[in-house]
């Protein structure tokens, strides 16, 4: 059961990522590559200036991707502490003397709330992060 919640949560986060990745991320790769070539057609600049140049073109891509992944990090350390809670709340039950497959049940329900919650959470976090790509490719 629990392996089929992870499976639904991997299954949504990749499409969010698709997602960005194919209407934001992409043209922000291109915009870094022009930039880039343009930085390399100057010959009176110095290598140190091309550097430069170069450096900051890729400066957007690299702030939204480290945007991507720290968002990313806080979904998954949610859901991750709302799981914990779920497998501490059947220990209690099972120290406390319940039945194993009544406890299993309970945290098959627990995680699936989680998940749940959780999923519910994808649309408002896609577009947020949608919005500050957006303001960083400015």
């Amino acid at each position: 059961m629990a392996e089929l919640q992870q499976l639904r949560v991997q299954e949504a986060v990749d499409s969010m990522v698709k997602s960005l990745e194919r209407e934001n991320i992409r043209k922000m790769q291109g915009l870094m590559f022009r930039c880039s070539a343009s930085c390399c057609e100057d010959s009176q600049a110095s290598m140190q200036q091309v550097h430069q140049c170069i450096e900051r073109c890729h400066a957007p891509l690299a702030q939204a991707q480290a945007l991507v992944t720290s968002e990313l990090e806080k979904f998954q350390d949610r859901l991750a502490r709302c799981t914990m809670h779920c497998n501490d709340k059947a220990k209690d039950s099972i120290d406390a003397g319940s039945k194993e497959l009544q406890v299993k049940r309970q945290l098959e329900s627990c995680v699936t709330k989680c998940v749940d919650d959780h999923m519910h959470l994808i649309p408002t976090m896609t577009k947020k992060m949608k919005e500050s790509l957006l303001s960083i490719g400015k």
